[in-house]
């Protein structure tokens, strides 16, 4: 999967979502499309997360906005 913005990736889940409810499709062809739809979920809920991960730290920083980035797991260097 090449790197896609978050309303990109969302856009092409709406589409293999109306391929896959259509039932037009090969067995094979909607296991393909499933599966890069199971991505796509994926990559779209790290995104969702990352951005609540975000608005959490702007509103708990001294009752003021500010921005500060996070770590996630495992970026320890």
């Amino acid at each position: 999967m090449t790197k896609k913005s978050f309303e990109e990736s969302l856009t092409r889940l709406e589409e293999i979502t109306d391929a896959l409810e259509n039932g037009d499709l090969s067995l094979e062809d909607s296991l393909k499309k499933f599966d890069e739809g199971i991505k796509l979920a994926e990559f779209c809920n790290r995104k969702l997360d990352e951005a609540q991960k975000k608005v959490n730290i702007l509103l708990k920083k001294d009752d003021e906005l500010k921005a500060v980035p996070f770590e996630e797991p495992g970026d320890e260097n």
